[in-house]
């Protein structure tokens, strides 16, 4: 292969990882706190905790392609459809589509380390509150033209790293409050990947201070050709299992992407800062 060739599949397979890492990140879009629950129907018990390994390996991105380039356009606007649904249907706590991690025994070790956790994360996005420095930097905002509660700039570069590594000033995503004249920064996100351990997860972020969070059961319609029950279908529909999924004819999904966290560093106490 000669020298062109060679830098054109580089090119084409950095502009693949990009796009799975915007995949990884997505669900930031919506806040995890103070969001009432939407009332459920058909509701099934909470989902148990995705299977999980002592070491924690790439995160499976199977499937999640077809938002960016996939099969057909109807694949990809079903995929948006999830994304809309989800920022708006945020399930506070467990249930049929949220597993959350319960929380442990507080002790004072673990207190010790979140506020470390805290101080940390504070000093290293503290420049961010000029939300042009995180542009600058290369934070970009998710979904910037739809209203939401809090909106995401992230850094799909962090989001590859905190698979691997984890340094609580390099957040994958930081939270903003749209204002009159800009953003006002509340907070950051961490994620890992789908499969990590709960312990693992504690290495990072207590568990018995904060709950880390997955979506789950996802069933989504294969077309959107003359409209879609979204009573039944996404993050805020009824089905919940591969056998009410199938039976509805839709694609389903035990678990869509990885575990986040959502910090907010600012705040004057423990329980404030890694609200649930």
């Amino acid at each position: 292969m000669n020298a062109r060739g060679t830098f054109q599949v580089l090119v084409r397979a950095g502009l693949t990882v990009g796009a799975v890492l915007a995949m990884v990140i997505f669900l930031a879009a919506m806040p995890s706190r103070r969001v009432p629950a939407p009332p459920l129907q058909d509701q099934q018990q909470p989902p148990p905790p995705p299977a999980t390994s002592a070491k924690a390996p790439r995160d499976d991105m199977s499937g999640m392609h077809h938002m960016h380039g996939g099969d057909s356009s109807d694949e990809k606007q079903n995929e948006g459809s999830a994304v809309q649904d989800m920022m708006h249907g945020h399930h506070h706590g467990n249930g049929p589509h949220m597993y959350m991690t319960a929380l442990r025994p507080r002790n004072a070790a673990d207190e010790e380390r979140a506020r470390q956790v805290a101080a940390e994360l504070r000093a290293g996005i503290e420049k961010y509150k000029d939300y042009r420095v995180a542009l600058a930097d290369g934070y970009r905002i998710f979904l910037p033209n739809v209203p939401q509660p809090e909106y995401h700039f992230t850094n799909y570069r962090n989001g590859f790293l905190e698979a691997f590594t984890f340094e609580p000033s390099r957040p994958t995503s930081l939270l903003y409050r749209k204002t009159a004249d800009g953003y006002e920064l509340v907070g950051a996100m961490y994620t890992m990947p789908k499969n990590a351990a709960e312990d693992q997860l504690n290495e990072r972020v207590p568990l018995s201070v904060a709950s880390w969070h997955l979506h789950t059961n996802l069933c989504m319609p294969t077309t959107l050709r003359g409209g879609a029950d979204w009573t039944r279908f996404g993050l805020r529909g009824s089905i919940s299992t591969q056998e009410a999924c199938d039976a509805a004819g839709g694609r389903f999904r035990p678990v869509i992407f990885g575990w986040m966290v959502h910090v907010y560093p600012f705040d004057d106490s423990l329980d404030k800062m890694f609200a649930h």
